[in-house]
């Protein structure tokens, strides 16, 4: 069993404590929450450790190290260098696990070591907001909420989570939040998107592309940023990607915040912001610095469209807003908005942004007008977590020098595992070989001129432009009217069954006899 297993077996049976008592939208932020704190205290001790000459220290040990050196200034000069925090010896998780152990723990304890830490700078703050120590879900007095913390703790506390080789830790938080979307269902969607659709939406931008110099990337939807980290994967020098994210709700933003230290990604390569995609444009100072924007924004998301907004450069090119009701190609446009000229951006949306008509028809028209849409990929329906409903991705690009679309329908190609339906491998890799090759495929890709888009009145419902339809085996007509004899005849024994059986019984009453003679006229 390797590392990440392992991590991933333990962190989520720590949820144990929790799951009987809350959903797991809400266990989520107490077990992240947890296995983040960890990370910062042990990272602390071991450092300690190693200052102190002593490397294969315990944690144990490394904390009775750190209790004696309490006044050498040089060593907490040095920790605050090195991290950006300082957790007092008191405060560490090992000292709090210790409390736990011996039954001396406090909820208090806990409460202060999160206040101190969240008070180091910007950098920290309001990290664990939703870790709400005093809720009734824990349990109905305190020390029933203190012991339900306290089973977390224990949990936890056996995992070694910081001395694991490479991204391991990394890989078994995106685990967890990926079980919790798992079990949250259809609130999931404002955190997470699958693993396999966030690969797609990546390698779909990197196609033709040579980062190694190093690149940037961008989420106006970014959730738990589980979409952006997924770049790590994909280029050869993961530690030259700089990310810029957007998160609307606050405590979804603090998961990114956590996704990307315990990604080991330096806070000079995040810029991650609380606030509304679109209320407010952002980044204002980074017009078309992007050289990947991926998105899987809240589909038909209703949205303010204000008449100033048309004056916004993200929209006033197109001379008209999306609708207040579905704020799709709000999004949409925004990322375009924030695309590099060289760059490419992918975006899943609902099928109902390739046909409608209205504002969202022109916009469309002016996009294809303007060669921007590079392909348009049917998904499988019910990938989602949060909606079961078939989606599209949308690719799009600033420097195309014709205007054709390539249409890929991938809706017929996943596996089912329990009641999701999931991307494999071999689907992932033929969306992208033929959408790198844009050539027809029978069945499954069109490459569409405009010409022809124009001549559809730029509808890009995906049956227009790829034709699926897969002629019915012709009937055996004798075979069926044997089928069709052989069951009356069957239908004619049991009949003859039934009404034998029927004749040996008597109503015991008078009534129950008169509903019986009449049931014996029908079967007849």
């Amino acid at each position: 069993m390797t590392t990440t297993t392992n991590l991933e077996n333990g962190l989520f049976s720590a949820a144990d404590a929790l799951r009987s008592k809350m959903d797991a939208n809400q266990y989520k932020d107490y077990l992240l929450g947890t296995v983040f704190y960890k990370y910062l205290s042990d990272s602390q001790l071991y450092t300690v450790a190693e200052l102190l000459g002593k490397d294969e220290a315990t944690l144990t040990q490394a904390q009775q190290l750190y209790e004696q050196n309490t006044s050498n200034t040089a060593l907490l000069h040095e920790l605050q260098a090195t991290f950006g925090y300082v957790i007092e010896p008191e405060y560490t998780y090992t000292n709090i696990l210790k409390a736990v152990n011996n039954h001396t723990f406090q909820l208090q304890q806990l409460g202060d070591a999160f206040n101190k830490l969240e008070s180091t700078g910007e950098k920290f703050d309001g990290l664990f907001e939703d870790y709400d120590l005093y809720s009734k879900r824990l349990g109905n007095t305190a020390q029933k909420q203190a012991d339900t913390i306290a089973g977390v703790i224990a949990a936890i506390g056996k995992l070694e989570i910081v001395k694991t080789p490479g991204d391991s830790l990394g890989d078994a938080y995106e685990y967890l939040i990926s079980q919790f979307a798992s079990e949250s269902g259809k609130k999931a969607g404002e955190f997470y998107t699958p693993q396999k659709v966030s690969e797609l939406l990546t390698r779909l931008t990197l196609v033709d592309k040579d980062y190694s110099k190093g690149m940037t990337v961008y989420d106006p939807a970014m959730g738990s940023g589980s979409l952006l980290l997924n770049f790590r994967n994909y280029v050869k020098h993961p530690d030259r990607i700089t990310y810029y994210g957007q998160e609307i709700n606050t405590s979804t933003y603090n998961l990114a915040r956590m996704n990307m230290i315990l990604h080991h990604v330096e806070m000079t390569n995040q810029f991650l912001r609380n606030g509304d995609t679109l209320d407010e444009d952002w980044p204002a100072e980074e017009v078309t610095n992007f050289d990947a924007v991926v998105m899987n924004p809240p589909y038909s998301l209703k949205w303010s469209a204000a008449e100033g907004f048309k004056e916004d450069p993200r929209f006033a090119a197109y001379g008209v807003l999306p609708p207040k009701s579905k704020a799709d190609y709000a999004f949409l446009l925004h990322g375009f908005y924030h695309l590099k000229h060289s760059g490419a951006m992918a975006i899943v949306l609902p099928h109902g942004i390739l046909f409608r008509g209205g504002t969202e028809g022109k916009i469309r028209q002016k996009l294809l007008e303007n060669g921007a849409i590079a392909a348009i990929i049917g998904l499988p329906a019910n990938l989602f977590y949060s909606t079961s409903i078939p989606t599209t991705i949308v690719v799009l690009k600033k420097d195309k020098t014709d205007r054709n679309v390539l249409f890929i329908d991938a809706s017929k190609e996943f596996e089912k595992v329990k009641t999701q339906n999931v991307l494999r491998e071999s689907d992932i890799q033929r969306i992208i070989d033929t959408y790198q090759k844009r050539v027809d495929v029978e069945k499954y890709a069109h490459l569409a001129t405009f010409e022809e888009i124009q001549e559809n009145e730029f509808n890009l419902n995906i049956p227009r432009y790829v034709d699926t339809f897969e002629e019915e085996a012709p009937v055996d007509v004798p075979q069926l009217l044997s089928d069709m004899q052989k069951i009356k005849q069957e239908e004619a024994q049991l009949t003859t069954e039934i009404n034998e059986m029927m004749a040996d019984l008597v109503g015991t009453t008078p009534e129950a006899q008169k509903t019986l003679d009449l049931l014996k006229d029908v079967l007849k």
